[in-house]
């Protein structure tokens, strides 16, 4: 179980960068290194108490800050969509929008 769940980790962590399930990836990982070690029970137990935590703190919130934290969030995710592309094929994707729609 430990090589399977280390490379399962190891796929996660090159995953995170990217858009899609990086971080789940890694916490699957972990669940899988926790059946034979103690210390990865730690960390997904550690893990685990701060995403919920974090799922209440923002249930709390109000629909202003919770809207914010999205529009935050969606920001990040295209930030990180557009340097991927860009980094991957060279290719600028708000620059071709703009000459895709005809506005440069």
């Amino acid at each position: 179980m430990g090589i399977v769940g280390g490379l399962v980790v190891a796929v996660g962590i090159v995953l995170i960068p990217f858009p899609g399930p990086g971080w789940a990836i890694v916490i699957l990982g972990l669940a899988i290194l926790a059946v034979e070690f103690a210390w990865a029970k730690g960390v997904l137990a550690f893990t685990k108490r701060h995403v919920q935590n974090w799922t209440h703190w923002v249930g709390r919130q109000t629909l202003g800050v919770r809207a914010l934290i999205g529009v935050l969030g969606m920001i990040f995710i295209s930030f990180v969509v557009w340097l991927s592309v860009l980094l991957s094929f060279d290719l600028n994707l708000f620059t071709w929008s703009l000459d895709f729609v005809g506005w440069r």
